[in-house]
């Protein structure tokens, strides 16, 4: 977010920044930098769904009775398949709820952003710039 700046011999128009206008870009501004850190978030765990689909793909070639390694914390632990996979499963259960989870805290900001882009750009027209 900054203020645009317009080539020369234009002027920009004069308008007055109230401090309602200025807790609005704060806010704007923070809002933005919340929806980074959640769309990094949101990558991250799309990464470890997608891991933990690929793995337990690969579990489930395994034979039933045969043991599995599997980490809790940062230990290895002998488990059987059939352990392995409904622990697997949970986990990408889990992984999931936490996608949609953030999927909607994203839009939640990204709805609250458009409604404060709306009421800055009505007043400041092209002297803001409130694009990422």
């Amino acid at each position: 977010m900054s203020l645009q700046m317009l080539p020369p011999g234009q002027e920009t128009p004069d308008v007055q920044v109230s401090w309602e206008d200025q807790q609005r870009i704060n806010d704007f501004s923070k809002l933005n930098s919340r929806l980074s850190e959640l769309e990094d978030q949101y990558r991250q765990k799309q990464d470890e769904n997608e891991y933990l689909e690929d793995v337990g793909t690969e579990i489930e070639l395994v034979d039933e009775d045969e043991v599995v390694q599997y980490k809790i914390g940062n230990t290895f632990y002998w488990l059987k398949q059939s352990e392995v996979v409904e622990r697997l499963e949970k986990q990408t259960d889990s992984a999931a709820a936490e996608l949609n989870d953030l999927e909607d805290k994203v839009q939640s900001i990204k709805d609250e952003m458009d409604e404060l882009k709306t009421v800055l750009y009505k007043k400041f027209g092209n002297a803001i710039n409130l694009e990422r």
